[in-house]
């Protein structure tokens, strides 16, 4: 799983949309809603944002952080990975299925 937040639904969709077309991710939940507190450039802000979770494969990561940096407002955006270590064997086999074959 790839996380990521942003401050605009408009962001979010646009980056979930783009991993999906792209087939790098499955699946993007956007979580609205969330207050971030956070220090940064030397001082604590309070932000409204919004979560991403992108359902994909670590071999995909290194496209998926290209995509978010290329369409992320951020000047330094958060982008980090979960390992997925277990779940319903046909909810895995359904994520692989969407995911572009990086095999060839």
């Amino acid at each position: 799983m790839i996380i990521t937040t942003v401050n605009s639904d408009s962001a979010a969709k646009k980056i979930a949309q783009a991993l999906i077309e792209e087939k790098l991710a499955a699946c993007v939940n956007i979580i609205p809603s969330v207050t971030s507190i956070f220090r940064w450039e030397g001082k604590v802000s309070t932000e409204s944002e919004l979560i991403l979770i992108a359902k994909s494969k670590k071999k995909l990561f290194d496209e998926i952080k290209d995509k978010i940096l290329s369409l992320h407002p951020y000047k330094l955006p958060e982008i980090i990975t979960v390992p997925i270590v277990d779940g319903s064997k046909e909810y895995l086999k359904w994520v692989e299925d969407e995911l572009k074959d990086i095999s060839a």
